[in-house]
């Protein structure tokens, strides 16, 4: 099928439109490199067919099973870009509604489409490369929190050797996976990418001589995989542009593993190495030297940067920490946020006594927002109030320096995997005194957060403002 025209994209949004069910069942529209991306309040008015069958829709991705129900309509590049704010203003053109839900949706349609510039439309890519690999980490982070603690109980040693090499064998080769889901996600053969990002984990880097400095396995981590594979992407996308196509099958691959993985032994592994090291340095030295602030600033930021999208620049950051120490520190401070929301949502529920609305919102989202998944209550209820998503921060701040603090004085919470949070952060926590002991600090955190998040709602986010507008 041939590609939309792109001089034509209010036409292209115009034939969009009414096969997703008319403007008024758009809850949000957004936009990646290639795809047109729409959630829908009602998912049986999308005519799923007929989509795929408008000229320039090159495919389709339904979701029909989410909440609230998703589609992906493949448009290609440069396309994708012109017909998104066509159909966004159409949606926007539509009489507006009045309720709670819809208003939360609106905000949420308006934030995606705000986050959508080139920077944070590339951070989302950078992490889409991680979300792949958060099954391996949360299965393997478990494993490895069990064969702590019956270490610690000094039960089964031999079990123990089993499930440490069960729970690290996949951390050995983490490079590896980065680098093939990298190539995937910006578009080269993934094996490929795989193949030069294996160069860092391979035993025989220790015996190579780079200008007199000695480089070992391992070095530069998921950073210097993940660099490696971006530039193999890069040397095949340009050998594909210029190699004959009868020489293609040989020279491509060839070229494409021979001199992104030379400038991986002789340059990228000393770099990314360096600001491996870098970032495990500074996520100690904030809770050695100022946990409690450094606490209270990533417990209480974290919801406004998931609004601005830059808590996907967070991602490779907690990876590279579980890959060189074993866990990452900055997770459990960051999950206080969600427990400031948590609180913040039981003070709405007991002080809209009347609405009626909110109320069966709140206790839909509220077992997921204490599982760790927050947006239904930031989208459903805490922004679209206004005074309660500041006042769920204020929560978020309270656990994070909490936290902060018992890691500033000795006990620090460490997260083995990224993913969970909540109280599904539980099974893969770790701590220098035990896992028992960081399950208690962090369970402390929570309800610091749980407290504070509902105090300061019930006392200060709650008035006759908000409970007029909850409808």
């Amino acid at each position: 099928m041939p590609p939309a025209d792109d001089s034509k994209p209010a036409a292209t949004a115009a034939a969009l439109l009414p096969l997703l069910g008319g403007a008024a069942n758009l809850a949000s529209v957004a936009h990646c490199m290639t795809r047109l991306r729409v959630e829908v309040r009602e998912s049986a008015l999308v005519r799923g067919a007929e989509l795929r069958a408008v000229p320039g829709v090159l495919g389709l991705v339904e979701d029909a099973a989410s909440t609230p129900a998703a589609y992906q309509i493949v448009l290609g590049p440069g396309v994708v870009a012109r017909v998104a704010p066509e159909l966004e203003r159409m949606r926007e053109a539509a009489p507006a509604a009045g309720t709670l839900a819809e208003r939360g949706a609106a905000l949420r349609a308006g934030q995606r489409a705000r986050n959508a510039t080139p920077g944070k439309l590339l951070l989302r890519r950078v992490a889409q490369v991680f979300v792949p690999l958060i099954p391996a980490l949360i299965g393997c982070g478990i494993v490895a929190g069990l064969a702590g603690l019956l270490a610690n109980l000094r039960w089964a040693p031999s079990l123990v050797t089993a499930l440490g090499a069960i729970s690290g064998g996949f951390m050995s080769l983490i490079a590896v996976f980065v680098g093939y889901a990298t190539a995937k996600e910006f578009g080269g053969t993934p094996v490929l990418g795989g193949a030069v990002a294996a160069v860092v984990v391979h035993p025989g880097v220790a015996r190579v001589d780079a200008f007199g400095l000695e480089l070992s396995p391992g070095q530069g981590g998921v950073l210097g995989a993940l660099a490696a594979a971006l530039l193999a992407v890069s040397v095949e996308k340009g050998c594909r542009r210029v190699v004959p196509e009868a020489l293609d099958a040989l020279v491509t691959p060839f070229l494409t593993v021979l001199l992104p993985g030379l400038v991986t032994l002789y340059g990228l592994m000393y770099a990314a190495g360096a600001v491996s090291t870098a970032i495990g340095r500074l996520a100690d030295g904030l809770l050695d030297g100022g946990g409690a602030l450094a606490g209270l600033a990533l417990g209480g930021l974290f919801l406004p940067l998931v609004m601005l999208g830059l808590h996907q620049a967070l991602i490779p950051i907690h990876t590279t920490l579980i890959a060189e120490q074993g866990h990452t520190v900055l997770l459990p401070l960051l999950a206080m946020a969600g427990a400031g929301q948590v609180g913040a949502a039981l003070a709405v529920y007991l002080r809209l006594a009347r609405a009626t609305s909110i109320r069966r919102t709140i206790r839909s989202a509220l077992p997921a927002g204490v599982l760790g998944i927050g947006e239904p209550l930031i989208y459903g209820v805490s922004l679209p109030l206004g005074r309660p998503f500041v006042t769920a921060c204020a929560g978020g701040a309270a656990g994070g320096a909490f936290v902060g603090l018992m890691g500033q004085l000795g006990d620090t919470v460490g997260a083995t995997a990224i993913g969970p949070s909540g109280w599904a952060l539980f099974p893969l926590l770790h701590g220098g005194h035990g896992p028992l002991r960081a399950a208690a600090v962090y369970g402390a955190g929570l309800l610091v957060g749980y407290v504070v998040g509902f105090v300061a709602t019930y006392l200060f986010g709650v008035n006759e403002e908000t409970a007029a507008r909850a409808g």
